[in-house]
């Protein structure tokens, strides 16, 4: 899909398709499995990041335009102002100002896609190679009995608080259907200690976590991921409601849960910097003539790229700190739409127009598309 909008010059977004694949793929698996296909997403979180999907643009058109205005009104130089006469270099302050904004984009655009892309390999890693990448081999014997301790002092935890009577049948399922429902019980505390007793007595069968039988390790990995998210849950809701000590001592195991099994081995992260930074080299024209010059009625002036890619930094980077994935793609083209606005330069709306069909359709196809990748080769292999 992304080469397919390239070749028409259209800024299409990596993140709509990347998110609409994993939805795809996790729909077809879950309908394949014969059970519903909800179950196979977790759509609060899809619907978080659409919500950021959908309003970043929103965002970048407002404020891009703002800041024109305010740098109209507070910068005089002509200069700034114009668009670019021939191969006619910039004065030196708007060359800094421009490498420096550029640079940001690059930076936090590298940070937020950057991650995405790392992630699906890291799922397509532990799918296709539980045994090496499923649980973190680099975790040394000292931090395994950190690990082993941790577990003994949250499952002493979870005990002050499992309620009298409390009766589950499997520790698993029944903190599966926590996590699924998000309906705390009386049962759910004695679940999960007995499945951190489960994780503590299994770790301390191994010795490290490198030593997990190849037929227990997609096991051992659920059993890592299903804590972290119901103990992520419990400090969520505010159920039970622990004490500070109490609620220390679990934000530290589940620390320890996650080193486990959330990490990134550093060739995926260079072989992730390398392809952003090569595809960027390679093709980067098509794209650039349609932003600079397709989507204004007249040329992009220096200060109207500046603040586009201002705005863009400073979006994709907020979007880091709550841990949302943006498209700098919409970012950046909605920023320069709102100079190209507050410039009275006129919109093109064709270029407009293919653009936000692009971007609608982009998620629902990477949807289809990769939901019937996914039943063909389970089919063929």
């Amino acid at each position: 899909m992304e080469s397919g909008t390239w070749y028409f010059g259209l800024p299409a977004s990596s993140s709509h398709t990347l998110i609409g694949s994993v939805i795809g793929v996790g729909i077809a698996n879950q309908m394949m499995s014969g059970k519903s296909g909800t179950s196979g997403v977790d759509w609060g979180q899809a619907a978080n990041i659409g919500k950021s999907l959908l309003l970043s643009p929103i965002v970048g058109f407002g404020v891009a335009a703002l800041l024109l205005l305010l740098a109209k009104a507070l910068i005089k130089d002509p200069k700034l102002y114009r668009a670019p006469e021939g191969s006619e270099p910039p004065p030196f302050y708007i060359r800094c100002l421009l490498i420096l904004t550029c640079t940001g984009v690059s930076f936090f655009h590298g940070s937020n896609d950057g991650q995405k892309g790392m992630g699906l390999i890291m799922l397509i890693l532990i799918g296709t190679v539980p045994t090496a990448y499923a649980l973190n081999h680099a975790v040394t014997f000292q931090q395994s009995q950190d690990f082993i301790a941790s577990s003994q002092q949250a499952a002493s935890v979870l005990d002050h608080y499992v309620e009298p009577g409390a009766v589950i049948g499997d520790a698993r399922d029944d903190v599966t259907d926590y996590i699924r429902t998000k309906q705390f019980n009386a049962n759910t505390m004695l679940a999960m200690r007995t499945l951190v007793n489960d994780i503590g007595n299994e770790t301390s069968l191994y010795k490290e976590l490198k030593n997990v039988p190849n037929d227990r390790v997609r096991n051992f990995r659920n059993d890592l991921y299903l804590m972290s998210e119901a103990l992520r849950l419990t400090a969520k809701s505010g159920q039970p409601k622990f004490s500070p000590a109490d609620a220390a001592v679990l934000a530290n195991y589940k620390k320890h849960i996650d080193y486990s099994t959330r990490f990134i081995p550093t060739w995926v992260k260079v072989a992730v910097a390398m392809a952003l930074g090569l595809g960027t080299m390679v093709g980067w024209k098509r794209i650039v003539v349609t932003v600079g010059e397709k989507i204004g009625k007249e040329h992009l002036t220096y200060a109207q790229g500046a603040v586009a890619e201002i705005t863009a930094m400073a979006t994709i980077g907020a979007a880091d700190g709550f841990g949302l994935p943006v498209s700098t793609t919409q970012v950046l083209s909605s920023g320069v739409a709102g100079t190209m606005a507050a410039n009275h330069s006129g919109i093109q709306l064709s270029t407009v127009r293919n653009l936000a069909l692009a971007w609608v359709l982009t998620l629902p196809v990477a949807m289809l598309l990769s939901g019937s990748l996914f039943w063909l080769f389970s089919r063929m292999f």
